[in-house]
C-alpha cells in the first residue's frame, strides 16, 4: 500500500545534489585494500530519476513487498514513463486505491503479486478498474540509524 496520490513529491522538484563518490568498489565479501580517493562528485538525483519530469517518490506503508526488498517507510521512485511488462514492480490502482506489487500477466490477464507470502496473488478483473500508475525503479531503504563502534 501507498500513500495518496496528494503524497507523491516529482523528482522535478527536487534540487540537484552532487555528493563524492568513493573511487573504488567495495567488496561485499573478504576486506581489501582500497585506495583512499574520490573520484568527482556524483548526482544522485540523476542516478535515481532518468525521467525527472515522470517519475515521483513515494512512501511505502505495510509489508507486502519484503521479499523484494521494499519495507514499510522505504521510499520508492516511480517513473510514470516506463512501460510496465510482465515482471515489473508497478504502483497500481486498482478500485481507487493504490498499491505497490509486481505485474504477472498470466494467460493474458493481469495478476498483482506480493512479494510476501502473506498474500494472496490478485487477480485483477477488468471491472477493477486497473490503471498502472507507474514502474517503480528504484527503492530507498534505510539500514537503520544509531552507532557502530561509536561512529555516528
Amino acid at each position: 500500500m501507498l500513500a495518496s496520490l496528494h503524497d507523491f513529491i516529482s523528482a522535478s522538484c527536487l534540487p540537484t545534489r552532487e555528493v563524492p563518490l568513493f573511487g573504488c568498489l567495495i567488496p561485499a565479501g573478504f576486506p581489501s585494500p582500497a585506495d583512499d580517493h574520490l573520484d568527482p562528485t556524483f548526482d544522485l538525483t540523476h542516478f535515481l530519476f532518468r525521467n525527472p519530469a515522470s517519475t515521483f517518490l513515494a512512501r511505502v506503508s505495510g509489508d507486502s513487498m519484503t521479499g523484494a526488498g521494499i519495507h514499510p517507510g522505504d521510499l520508492v521512485a516511480v517513473d510514470r514513463a516506463l512501460r510496465a511488462v510482465h515482471g515489473s514492480i508497478v504502483v497500481a490502482v486498482v478500485e481507487g486505491e493504490h498499491t505497490i506489487k509486481r505485474l504477472q500477466l498470466r494467460a493474458g490477464a493481469p495478476w498483482l503479486v506480493a512479494e510476501n507470502s502473506r498474500y494472496p496473488p490478485l487477480p485483477v478483473s477488468p471491472e477493477a478498474g486497473l490503471v498502472v500508475w507507474g514502474v517503480v525503479t528504484h527503492v530507498i531503504h534505510s539500514l537503520g540509524s544509531g552507532s557502530v563502534f561509536g561512529v555516528k
